[in-house]
């Protein structure tokens, strides 16, 4: 039997449907299209969400899918989202979401505490915390002077973390943009380039600029 407290719960909320969340969160991405065959390995990327509403996203991210191909998406702080995407960017995709209007209301409610939480933070003032750059494209040049694009996760004044088509031993050394460094650490959505010297904070971002020479 179905009482009227459960019906009331079973209707969908619909205020939630009108919040949206613009800020700079980091997650990761699949397009199960691309799928490789020789090993059934579904690569993996890093992304940064731009926006978010019940409806759709906009993400930045390395590899940019087709419109209407199939995507999933994940952010520790809403779970995985699934959907396809709607319209190419320059830099990324929006991303229409496909749930339910029960799960739709509990997302609203997620992307709400997501904005109390960011606007009630206390600024952090480490000296050398690691930070996400404005442009998180970037060139990444191998050692036999290849050249391929890459999303910067985040950087610090003594490495970078990326997200990009290749997964390099350990130790390979690379340039990424014009800071060279070796990979020391694998991510679950990509690596992490050690500088061969520490950086200037206020020359980070201009260092890691793409090539274009």
């Amino acid at each position: 039997m179905v009482t009227g407290l459960d019906k009331e719960e079973s209707r969908p909320n619909y205020e939630w449907h009108d919040v949206r969340f613009i800020g700079a969160l980091i997650g990761r991405y699949a397009l199960p299209s691309r799928r490789q065959p020789e090993d059934d390995k579904l690569p993996v990327y890093a992304c940064r969400l731009c926006s978010i509403s019940t409806r759709m996203l906009v993400a930045m991210g390395p590899v940019v899918g087709k419109e209407g191909e199939t995507i999933s998406a994940h952010f520790d702080e809403f779970g995985i989202l699934r959907g396809r995407i709607a319209r190419r960017l320059p830099q990324g995709f929006v991303m229409d979401i496909a749930m339910s209007e029960g799960e739709r209301d509990k997302l609203g409610a997620k992307i709400a505490w997501q904005k109390k939480r960011i606007h009630s933070q206390v600024p952090d003032k480490r000296e050398h915390k690691r930070f996400q750059p404005r442009d998180p494209r970037t060139t990444i040049v191998t050692a036999d002077g290849t050249r391929m694009s890459c999303f910067i996760i985040d950087v610090s004044r003594s490495g970078v973390a990326v997200s990009a088509h290749i997964w390099p031993e350990l130790g390979t050394p690379m340039a990424v943009g014009r800071l060279v460094g070796r990979v020391v650490r694998h991510l679950t959505v990509g690596f992490a380039v050690e500088f061969v010297d520490v950086q200037a904070q206020d020359e980070l971002e201009t260092l890691l600029q793409p090539l274009t020479d």
